[in-house]
């Protein structure tokens, strides 16, 4: 789970909390033999994220960015300049 949060610290660094989100698929760290992320086994250990986000000093309001605020604006925006691409389409025919 540290390198988790570790690896969202380098994100937000490089880039900002703007741009970072968790994939949906993302279901824990698959712990084998090998690793995988302790403390984020599975999906009902993801709050430990959230937690330890808090410890770092992220606000509540950029890890909601990060746990699906950021994909819902894109998501929007994509709709958007789809429906104006579309509108376009049709007043250009």
């Amino acid at each position: 789970m540290q390198d988790a949060a570790d690896h969202i610290d380098h994100m937000v660094k490089v880039m900002g909390v703007d741009h970072i989100g968790i994939g949906s698929d993302f279901d824990g760290g698959g712990r084998t033999a090998g690793g995988g992320l302790l403390g984020i086994d599975d999906v009902s250990e993801m709050p430990n994220l959230t937690k330890e986000l808090l410890k770092r000093g992220y606000s509540e309001k950029d890890i909601r960015k990060i746990w699906g605020g950021n994909l819902m604006r894109v998501f929007s925006e994509a709709i958007k300049v789809s429906k104006q691409l579309q509108q376009n389409s049709v007043s250009s025919q």
